[in-house]
């Protein structure tokens, strides 16, 4: 798997879990969907994303 495409699959993780947690858990939660979500956008613009470190630095391919 390729470092994109694990963020990519991290992040849709998050959002569903979030998803489920603000409806079984508390609405707060939905600040968790909000906070991956900004993170996509600013790493669109920055090209900094700390998941894709994460992800390289355990030896995933660019």
């Amino acid at each position: 798997m390729s470092v994109s495409n694990a963020v990519r699959a991290m992040a849709g993780a998050m959002i569903l879990l979030s998803v489920v947690l603000t409806y079984y858990v508390s609405p707060y939660f939905v600040w968790l969907t909000v906070f991956v979500g900004a993170n996509l956008l600013q790493s669109a613009f920055t090209g900094i994303c700390p998941a894709a470190t994460i992800f390289q630095k355990l030896g995933l391919k660019p």
